[in-house]
């Protein structure tokens, strides 16, 4: 689960990571009004940003800096008038409805810093580089070493000593050491309490030096979080903050079933039960020179009624030019599949090729549901295995094509 940055400020500040006053508006005149009393409290600068989960905001126009309440009502006109497209969203772009009207910060050095679920390494990890800023997927592919990269110990985690290290490695001086120990601290703390799988601040900034902060001072001015969707139960807070809107309407209506359900950009939908299998159905059809359309595993113990759903979700998606269904059934029973089949076919109704491959509980019960019904569901092949199932679907879709 994503959450927006207004959110994500909300999480760092509660957690004693400095970040500059902000306010979350969804209109223009909220805007205006903030970014007067930002002015009035002695802001030279107003940021205004487009909170949506895409990158490339400023790329594409939607973080701007401005020096009144007028100009700010200018930059949020556009932002919600008009959709985002960058390099990391749809070609159509994503509508903004949300904006975030914050401080704006002089800066003196950006840097970027991340913690997050290593996987290859099996711990969490704390990333941090001098080079921060919208570039930094392009200073992590060209060069690679100019990132610190630090193993957590899983009982102990990040360790002052090890904070210090990696403040003085990024060029941190004076008082502003002590505050990137600080932020460093917190935030490893931060992501192990949230159950999150990424904590990204990007920038973290140093102010120039002030006579208050001779050394500047170390804010965080921009974040993400990615949280671990099978850990929300533990986090009823944050599963609130979860945005809708921004979700794949087909995903948001597979969850409600307790289907498992992810689009993909190709066009044969695939039904199956696990998600290791589902991953070998997927890689099959690839095998045999197909795309599928998507990942949809409907478990173990999924309902007649949810498995008809799953149909319903799939055949919505108007690039799916065919249907694969492989069950092997354990706990989920293939009589289950077949019934629920053969309900698709007569309130949904099949346009597409179907091919149905089911082995294990029940199949020879299931076989049978379906060859009865072969005259309702004219479009229907069946396949002794999952190589059959691939090159049987994968023919079909280019026949229909």
């Amino acid at each position: 689960m994503k959450i927006h940055e207004f959110q994500a400020r909300e999480l760092l500040d509660t957690a004693g990571i400095p970040v500059p006053k902000s306010t979350m508006v969804q209109s223009a005149d909220a805007a205006e009004a903030a970014a007067r009393a930002l002015c009035d409290s002695g802001s030279k600068m107003v940021v205004v940003k487009a909170q949506v989960h895409a990158g490339g905001r400023g790329k594409a126009g939607f973080v701007r800096l401005v020096k009144s309440a007028s100009e700010a009502r200018v930059a949020a006109e556009f932002m919600l008038g008009n959709r985002m497209i960058s390099a990391q969203t749809p070609p159509e772009g994503l509508e903004v409805s949300r904006l975030l009207v914050a401080d704006a910060v002089e800066i003196a050095h950006e840097y970027y810093v991340a913690v997050l679920v290593d996987r290859a390494r099996r711990t969490n990890t704390l990333i941090a580089c001098a080079e921060g800023g919208v570039d930094i997927e392009k200073v992590a592919h060209e060069r690679p070493d100019a990132l610190i990269k630090l193993a957590l110990d899983p009982l102990v985690g990040l360790q002052p000593f090890q904070a210090r290290s990696v403040a003085l490695a990024l060029g941190f001086k004076g008082k502003a050491i002590g505050q990137a120990v600080h932020v460093f601290t917190k935030l490893c703390a931060l992501q192990r309490s949230t159950d999150a799988s990424l904590v990204e601040v990007n920038p973290l900034v140093l102010t120039p030096a002030t006579a208050a902060h001779p050394d500047g001072q170390v804010l965080a001015i921009d974040a993400k979080f990615d949280f671990d969707d099978n850990a929300l139960f533990r986090h009823p807070l944050i599963r609130a903050m979860k945005d809708p809107t921004e979700e794949n309407p087909a995903e948001l209506r597979a969850e409600s079933f307790g289907l498992s359900y992810v689009a993909l950009d190709g066009n044969i939908g695939c039904l199956v039960n696990g998600a290791g299998l589902a991953m070998s159905t997927m890689d099959i059809i690839k095998l045999h020179g197909g795309e599928p359309a998507n990942f949809l595993d409907v478990g173990g113990s999924a309902t007649e009624e949810a498995v008809t759903e799953a149909f319903r979700i799939i055949l919505s998606d108007d690039r799916v030019q065919g249907v694969l269904v492989n069950i092997f059934g354990g706990i989920m029973q293939c009589d289950r599949i077949a019934r629920a089949i053969v309900g698709a076919a007569k309130t949904i109704g099949f346009q597409v090729p179907l091919v149905v491959r089911l082995e294990g509980t029940n199949v020879a019960q299931a076989r049978a549901i379906l060859e009865a019904a072969r005259e309702e569901i004219p479009t229907m092949q069946t396949a002794t295995d999952l190589t059959d199932a691939a090159s049987k679907i994968v023919a079909a879709v280019a026949v229909a094509v």
